[in-house]
């Protein structure tokens, strides 16, 4: 398994373009500097009245396939 930490800060107007369907991805760099690119969908949970903020992290399996992504 790894894990990926990183922070985000996307407001709500932002985001619904994301939840609307018309972007698929959003890309995040870790704190090693890792550009990573997930699927939209996997935020939508962590979405509030301000948007998506907060710290994060990534889990993946050694093929580096989705396994959980969580607030911190």
């Amino acid at each position: 398994m790894n894990q990926y930490y990183f922070s985000l800060n996307i407001s709500y107007q932002h985001f619904f373009k994301y939840y609307s369907g018309a972007a698929a991805t959003v890309m995040v760099v870790t704190d090693n500097g890792l550009r990573l690119q997930l699927p939209a969908a996997r935020f939508r949970p962590h979405l509030s009245q301000l948007g998506i903020r907060g710290r994060f992290r990534l889990t993946t399996d050694s093929h580096n396939k989705f396994k959980q992504l969580d607030k911190l």
